[in-house]
């Protein structure tokens, strides 16, 4: 099974040209989120020679994480992908053990919802 595949599979995606538009997305929020970084740090007073890099770098890169999660779903929802972004996002908060934050439905609920359906 070739990476592409692995990929699709992985991911819940159908088609070639949406696994295109999901990467798009992903280099079109990147750069972004690159140029961003630093007219964002500067608003609140952040920069590489008041604190020096070692602290501006892991700094930058925390306070940028939020701003590019925003940036994705809101991208990606332009290029008709919001339910895919929105779960990266989703995964991503989780994987940093943020996962408190989604309230999570209680298998009550998901029969309800099951019986309807």
């Amino acid at each position: 099974m070739s990476i592409l595949n692995k990929l699709k599979e992985r991911w819940g995606i159908k088609s070639n040209a949406e696994f295109i538009i999901i990467l798009i997305v992903f280099s079109i929020n990147g750069s972004l989120s690159a140029y961003l970084t630093k007219p964002i740090l500067g608003a609140i007073n952040i920069t590489s020679e008041k604190l020096g890099w070692y602290f501006y770098w892991p700094l930058a890169l925390i306070l940028i994480l939020p701003i590019y999660l925003f940036l994705i779903v809101i991208i990606g929802t332009l290029f008709g992908q919001k339910k895919f972004f929105i779960w990266f996002a989703k995964k991503t908060i989780k994987g940093i053990g943020l996962g408190f934050l989604f309230k999570e439905e209680s298998n009550e609920h998901q029969e309800v919802k099951d019986e309807k359906e």
